[in-house]
């Protein structure tokens, strides 16, 4: 304990430059600890998120013996739907209760009774905002969902109150609500496991080399001191627990400021919400295990890395006094960068010769390794290869300048890596957002010109299907019948499509059709599409047909005209070898027993939220699919490029601070250097020109390496994901245009290291 109260009361007798070094470290600390509590607390959100939704999910006490839900007189019903409110889900709970009494779901006092609507408060925003919206809420409204009931409060979310005959027994039984499991998680787990390995490679990276950077300023003044204390007696353990003294010091002050600033982040952010992103200040409260996470993990972290700076003042004292020239950094780095390095060149090679691996649990444990021990090894090899290059330069130049930067980086090479470590690091990281984000649009990117709606006809009648034919925006509409399938397990049985609409009806759904003639069956052929070779001219297919309760079969026999049609969107309409029936072929008043009601109109966004409220406001219990919009995974992608966003903001701000700090403290610690130099007669230009090089060449040195490195690693997660992009090439020049920024904002940064005023008292002591 000696050592320690020792090191605090240099601590707080150092002078000026000693206490401002030291408030720099308790903001760099704070700064890591609160980007460190944002990373650990998004599980935590997106956990509170699904735990809510868990709680309020319908079920039915199942009998174990039968393991299904028992039926008895008197029980409730419900019916749940979501349909896209542009890349939001809107979720609608049609609850027809029953005359057993059954607990109601968290957010609701009772359950709402025929008639009655309770709606989350975003969405009676939104029904003020857009009264169409309402006809897919039939009812009155009787109150607001609680925080209970909802996963988050911008969630679109209703509870309507029906009598059981509005649901004509579509719905489930429920006697309970609560389930472990969320149905719909606000992420899936595979994805959030990508999100983990993101963030781990754009906040926890930097964040450890940000913390270290902190923890070694001014490692040349404190070294000093210590081989001061050192030489009077001072041991070996003594002196490392000195300087670890005042490294833990600065890191506890900041782990606890750093937490402070988090609490406060969380209550404003958590307010005013990020893009498809928004939770309860309660969701980003900190658990006991992320405070002691932050408390002790930065003290820790600081205890070793000031413990392992000390070593070199306690072990030679008088080197580091008479400014001896330190030792070449060694190549331990390689013993990472290479293997990380042939895992990514493995993967590139394996997607350039078009044998991506198959085996995703082994590479979903392989890219996070090779990703860590590129960067980790990329950081340690930093010193190495700016001292060859130093070398290299420094015996070629003829420039004064240039020759006196690369000598001071020769022999101090890891003086301005400090520095551009963690631009280095960014850029490295930003590669690998990169990647995520396009797998991210090859997904949710959606370029066709059109959207299609398919409802089923089994139970509706003609004239709701008018209805929903007339809906406005829809610019295309036919309904597909399907044939009799075999009832015998064991015998196979092949079927048909059989599409009911004239030529017209058929010009307005695909962009071209040659050939047709109304009131003739044909087969439709689109060469662009796998034929069925079940469907051969001549084959006979049973339709049923109903009318008044009475079943009427239609048999059709596969014609051999030929109509040719084209295509040309990503989800066909219509399947090639299906036959066109003119709808004078299907009996008048007779109702298919299996049919699909196909509807068509633009994809753009405004359009397809207007034919769904009008299919609502026809049938609002109706079941819509729209092929190529999967509202739930949108509203997931949205989230991820909101946590991807946050974990990019952050490793900006941690690579900025990084810089920041690391350039104060070397202008500080310079300062001697460059006085010196004034004094023997260089001119300030020259000692401008040199402090920039110095800077300069090993950062550009390491942001070629990390534009490298961090390609190759976009290029093998790409080729890991399974898209069908391995290679982006177009985002190479924004890679650059951050490399030559970082560039740039280095080089102002070291301009103010040499002032105009010469201060001799700062080279009195040597």
């Amino acid at each position: 304990m000696r050592e320690l109260f020792l090191g605090i009361r240099l601590l707080l007798g150092g002078g000026r430059g000693n206490r401002v070094r030291f408030l720099l470290m308790v903001i760099g600390s704070a700064i890591g600890v609160c980007c460190l509590a944002v990373v650990l607390a998004i599980p935590g959100v997106l956990a509170a998120q699904d735990g809510r939704k868990a709680a309020r999910e319908p079920d039915c006490v199942a009998d174990p013996v039968a393991m299904t839900c028992p039926a008895s007189e008197g029980d409730s019903f419900e019916l749940t739907r979501t349909d896209p409110y542009g890349a939001e889900p809107l979720t609608r709970v049609f609850l027809a209760r029953g005359d057993r009494p059954i607990e109601p779901p968290p957010g609701l006092t009772e359950l709402p009774a025929p008639g009655e609507l309770f709606v989350s408060p975003r969405l009676r925003e939104v029904l003020q905002r857009e009264p169409a919206l309402a006809q897919l809420l039939p009812g009155r409204e009787s109150g607001l969902i609680t925080t209970q009931g909802l996963a988050h409060p911008d969630e679109l979310y209703a509870y309507v109150g029906v009598s059981p005959e509005e649901l004509e027994g579509g719905g489930d039984r429920v006697t309970m609500f609560g389930k472990p499991f969320a149905s719909s998680p606000t992420v899936e787990p595979s994805t959030l496991d990508m999100v983990r390995f993101t963030l781990a490679g754009v906040v926890l990276l930097p964040l450890a080399v940000f913390l270290a950077v902190c923890a070694r300023l001014s490692a040349a003044a404190r070294a000093r001191r210590l081989a001061a204390l050192r030489l009077l007696g001072l041991s070996v353990k003594g002196t490392q627990r000195v300087n670890a003294a005042e490294t833990v010091t600065a890191a506890l002050s900041g782990a606890v400021l750093g937490l402070g600033i988090y609490w406060v982040a969380n209550q404003l952010v958590s307010r005013i919400g990020l893009p498809g992103l928004k939770w309860y200040p309660s969701d980003g409260a900190l658990s006991v295990s992320t405070v002691v996470a932050c408390v002790v993990g930065c003290p820790v972290l600081a205890w070793f890395v000031g413990r392992a700076g000390a070593r070199k003042a306690a072990a030679r004292p008088l080197a580091v006094r008479r400014s001896a020239v330190e030792k070449a950094p060694g190549k331990w780095g390689l013993l990472m960068l290479v293997p990380g390095l042939s895992i990514v060149a493995a993967y590139c090679v394996a997607g350039a010769t078009g044998h991506p691996p198959r085996d995703t649990a082994l590479s979903s444990i392989l890219m996070p390794l090779a990703v860590v021990l590129v960067g980790i090894g990329l950081v340690m090899m930093l010193p190495v290869f700016s001292r060859a290059l130093a070398q290299k330069v420094a015996r070629s130049t003829g420039s004064v300048s240039l020759g006196l930067a690369m000598r001071r980086n020769e022999v101090e090479p890891g003086g301005a890596l400090r520095v551009a470590t963690g631009l280095v690091i960014l850029v490295f990281a930003a590669s690998l957002v990169q990647g995520v984000l396009i797998e991210l649009d090859q997904v949710s990117k959606n370029t066709s010109p059109v959207q299609t709606y398919r409802i089923s006809l089994a139970g509706t009648t003609a004239e709701r299907q008018r209805a929903w034919e007339g809906v406005e925006g829809v610019r295309g509409h036919a309904v597909v019948m399907e044939s009799r399938s075999s009832s015998d397990v064991d015998r196979w049985a092949p079927s048909l499509e059989a599409v009911v609409a004239t030529c017209e009806q058929l010009r307005r759904m695909v962009p071209k059709v040659d050939g047709c003639v109304d009131g003739r069956p044909m087969r439709l052929w689109d060469p662009k599409q796998v034929q069925a070779e079940d469907s051969k001219p001549g084959t006979r297919f049973a339709f049923d047909l109903w009318h008044e309760g009475h079943r009427r079969v239609m048999h059709v026999k596969m014609p051999r005209e030929v109509l040719r049609y084209s295509d040309d969107v990503e989800l066909s309409v219509f399947n090639s070898g299906d036959v066109l029936l003119p709808p004078s072929a299907v009996p008048a008043e007779h109702r298919p027993d299996v049919a699909t009601l196909t509807l068509l109109s633009s994809s753009a966004p405004e359009t397809v939220r207007a034919v769904l409220d009008g299919i609502g406001g026809v049938d609002p219990t109706t079941e819509v699919d729209t092929p190529g919009v999967v509202v739930t995974a949108l509203q997931q992608i949205t989230v991820v490029r909101s946590l991807l966003g946050i974990g990019m903001v952050l490793g900006l701000i941690i690579g900025v601070a990084a810089y920041l700090v690391a350039a104060t403290d070397r202008a500080v610690e310079r300062k001697p250097q460059v006085t010196a130099l004034s004094l023997l007669g260089a001119r300030p230009r020259t000692l401008r020109t040199v402090q920039v090089a110095q800077v300069v060449v090993p950062l550009a040195v390491g942001l070629a390496l990390a534009v490298i490195t961090g390609k190759l690693a976009e290029s093998s997660y790409l080729v890991t994901g399974g898209g069908a992009i391995y290679w982006d090439g177009a985002g190479v020049p924004l890679l650059l245009a951050c490399a030559l920024g970082a560039v740039a904002v280095a080089a102002i940064g070291a301009l103010p290291l040499v002032g105009r005023r010469i201060d001799p008292e700062l080279i009195r002591r040597d």
